[in-house]
């Protein structure tokens, strides 16, 4: 304030000093730290200039400590650095996954209920091991009439599975001649990366499907398709101990297709 020609008087009664302090302070030489300071700020200028912007605190401090046998902490490093406005070189920016919410909102609100077929589906991904690895099953599950439109079975959860059972169920239905896939349909999923996946989002977008994504974390936003899982693990999956994907690939199409979807009474 004073450098700036400001009544030294007003200038120490703002900052809560006494004058006599302040002229005090003018007159006391530099301390050891800041003259210690000084000198390490030269020496991080000069190697963070070799080194064509390139070091950050650790390498910088490598150097100081391991090159020139200069005793410093990291720490004092990094606020010089900070100090002296130096940064290392950081590497490519991390690509960040589109949020959920700039791909579709909950337009279910964890009301299943509908008065005809393919008004409402609802969508997820499940896995169970074998002796060869884990077999991923992805299903879509009309909530009128409890069937299972369309599923997918893979070796791993890309999206490749779920833009399959998308596929199958929307030939599903048309082959069928039911009530037809269009605009109002609404297709329900949580929000995992396979369901914002670029192909499945383009294959409902092209069919006229209304995307929905539950919130992060609560089962009860996809609870009726948590429900078939769970109806599955107890009459299917848990049953044995499954030897070959083959052979759980075979059980889940024969328990999908035969059972559920012809035999099975639903509530």
């Amino acid at each position: 304030m004073a450098a700036e020609n400001l009544p030294v008087q007003a200038a120490c009664r703002v900052v809560g000093v006494s004058e006599s302090g302040f002229y005090e302070h003018r007159k006391r030489p530099p301390s050891e730290r800041s003259i210690r300071h000084t000198m390490l700020s030269d020496l991080i200028v000069q190697i963070h200039t070799d080194a064509h912007g390139i070091y950050g605190s650790r390498r910088v401090h490598a150097e100081l400590t391991l090159g020139r046998g200069v005793v410093v902490g990291h720490n004092q490093v990094e606020l010089l650095m900070r100090r002296a406005g130096l940064q290392g070189v950081t590497g490519r920016r991390r690509w960040k996954r589109i949020k959920p919410d700039d791909i579709a909102t909950d337009r279910v609100e964890r009301n299943f209920n509908r008065a005809g077929p393919n008004q409402l589906w609802v969508t997820d991904i499940t896995e169970h091991p074998t002796r060869e690895g884990k077999v991923y099953c992805c299903v879509i599950l009309d909530t009128y009439s409890r069937r299972v439109v369309g599923w997918s079975i893979d070796s791993s959860p890309t999206g490749a599975l779920v833009t399959n059972a998308l596929g199958m169920a929307i030939d599903s239905r048309l082959d069928k001649h039911t009530v037809g896939v269009g605009p109002g349909t609404i297709i329900h999923s949580d929000q995992g990366v396979q369901f914002g996946s670029w192909a499945f989002t383009k294959r409902a977008k092209d069919s006229g499907l209304l995307a929905s994504m539950g919130s992060i974390g609560d089962c009860y936003d996809n609870s009726m398709i948590e429900s078939f899982w769970s109806r599955m693990q107890v009459e299917l999956l848990d049953r044995k101990k499954w030897g070959t994907r083959l052979e759980l690939v075979n059980a889940i199409s024969e328990y999908v297709e035969i059972w559920h979807n012809s035999k099975r009474r639903h509530s």
